[in-house]
């Protein structure tokens, strides 16, 4: 979700950063002119964008734009001035106000309505292009985590493949190490009890289970990603069911081969949910 974004028009700039997250957090700099649009900019981006922390920063020329429509509020002004001096008498020592900055208090420059609401709408409609760039620029950042993401999976795959492959010769070569130990320890045992224990352990040992579920999430996970709707927080809870099955496969392991594959799985899932972390 990390993407920088610009738009101008007629004295109007837009700045819109974006950067990982998990939801969705706008942090808004526009002058305090501009603020009464600030409702309509959130709900613009929110139209448009599910997660990641945006920052969105606009910069306005009015010596680009329609300075000449400025008009002065003489009630305002006389008020400001009657209240500065006021504030004089009790502070003396206190800076004056510069002209610039007494033109940019509220109220001391006339604007009609219409005009502000104008503005306001070149303002918005800017935006919306920026968001627009913005959106278009995570959207290839996302293509290419789909495809890295993918990478993954499959070498996932391949490791599930590898370990059912295994089960069956692991499981009988357990069982024979345990009738070898009989053997050797030459101890009358039950026949009946001893297919039992067998039994017993190949139920506890089995992990064929946990594979078909992590075919399954494969499956799931690969779906996600072709979905044309935000599918970034149905990535984190797979991501936890495989990171669940892999563990699960880990404490039922009765081989040093399927020790190791169950922490490769973790490995690539851990990868995985670093990354799924910049999908919207």
């Amino acid at each position: 979700m990390t993407a920088f974004a610009r738009a101008e028009n007629n004295g109007i700039a837009w700045e819109l950063r974006s950067v990982n997250q998990r939801y969705l957090d706008l942090n808004f700099k526009i002058p305090e002119s501009f603020r009464f649009l600030e409702p309509a900019l959130r709900d613009a981006i929110r139209a448009e964008l599910q997660r990641g922390k945006v920052e969105c920063m606009l910069r306005f020329d009015r010596n680009s734009a329609e300075t000449s429509q400025l008009e002065l509020n003489p009630g305002s002004i006389d008020a400001l001035l009657e209240a500065n001096q006021k504030l004089s008498s009790l502070f003396p020592d206190a800076r004056q106000p510069t002209t610039l900055e007494l033109l940019q208090w509220p109220g001391v420059l006339k604007q009609q309505e219409q005009d502000r609401e104008a503005l306001g709408q070149e303002v918005l409609t800017a935006f919306k292009e920026g968001v627009q760039t913005l959106k278009a620029m995570r959207h290839r950042e996302g293509q290419e985590l789909e495809r890295i993401i993918l990478d993954k999976l499959d070498a996932l795959a391949q490791i599930v493949t590898q370990v059912r492959g295994e089960v069956a010769v692991i499981q009988a070569r357990q069982q024979q190490k345990i009738r070898d130990k009989i053997q050797e320890l030459e101890v009358d045992v039950d026949a009946g009890r001893l297919e039992q224990e067998l039994v017993y352990q190949a139920q506890k040992s089995d992990v064929a289970e946990e594979l078909d579920r992590l075919d399954t999430h494969v499956i799931e996970v690969k779906s996600a990603l072709n979905s044309n709707q935000p599918s970034g927080r149905r990535l984190d809870f797979l991501m936890q069911e495989l990171n669940r099955e892999a563990n699960t496969l880990s404490s039922k392991a009765i081989a040093a081969n399927t020790t190791i594959a169950a922490v490769e799985l973790k490995v690539l899932i851990e990868q995985m949910r670093e990354q799924v972390q910049n999908i919207e």
